[in-house]
């Protein structure tokens, strides 16, 4: 069985020969948390470069500088698919990050609804949610983690090229599978509400708009990270790189 070998993100250029400088954190990992030592293998990443291999020159409690040796595997595009998602309990939204990232989502976009109930979100938590995501999945890429915005604001300055799917619990809507069966999008996003769903208002004009497409997810009400996970689930084996 092949060893395994570490995968870490990392901000700088990639190129043959180069040496770079790992985050303290990083270099706490590889020295303490996998015990590895000097001329030992690392995979690195920055979304840009693609993957390459490394040998650790330097290593000690606190710095790991690495040397690049080749290219792994080249930069490719994931799938172009982004997630809108009223924010919801701690615990449950770093899941949510967590998987979506292993699902390929490109962008994650916490969107204010007039039910949402997280007043506080930790952006920088969740990015190093999804990077670690990442590093474990195997992607090229770290998805985005955008500022927290109204559901308002968002619409007003949609692309309306790209397609929304909403989960929608309150009326008879075409399911999720069939509309991606017979629509399959290259470019799309997937819009859950927070735990108290959308109000009556934001539901109303969500219906009214044309690149909104309400979906049903079934006989029963999933909550909302769940349903977030279904819909990628479904886009995914349709309309992305599944």
């Amino acid at each position: 069985m092949a060893k395994y070998i570490p995968r870490l993100y990392c901000l700088d250029d990639l190129k043959e020969t180069v040496t770079i400088d790992l985050a303290e954190q990083q270099a706490h990992y590889l020295r303490s948390v996998m015990r590895l030592k000097v001329e030992n293998s690392v995979l690195v990443f920055n979304g840009r470069d693609g993957e390459w291999l490394a040998h650790i020159v330097v290593i000690d409690r606190k710095h790991c500088k690495l040397l690049l040796i080749k290219q792994t595997r080249p930069q490719m595009k994931g799938a172009d698919i982004w997630l809108l998602f009223g924010p919801i309990k701690h615990g449950r939204i770093e899941y949510l990050i967590e998987k979506a990232t292993e699902l390929g989502v490109r962008r994650l976009y916490p969107v204010i609804t007039d039910h949402t109930q997280v007043s506080r979100i930790k952006l920088d938590r969740l990015h190093a949610h999804a990077v670690e995501a990442a590093e474990q999945s195997e992607r090229l890429d770290v998805p985005q983690v955008k500022q927290p915005i109204k559901l308002g604001d968002l619409l007003k300055t949609w692309n309306p090229e790209r397609l929304i799917f909403m989960g929608d619990e309150r009326c008879n809507a075409p399911s999720m599978h069939y509309v991606c069966q017979q629509n399959p999008s290259k470019s799309a996003a997937v819009l859950i509400g927070p735990e108290g769903g959308f109000s009556d208002q934001e539901f109303k004009h969500l219906k009214a708009l044309s690149f909104v497409q309400p979906v049903s997810l079934g006989p029963r009400i999933l909550r909302a990270d769940t349903a977030a996970l279904a819909m990628l689930s479904c886009w995914q084996s349709f309309c992305g790189d599944w």
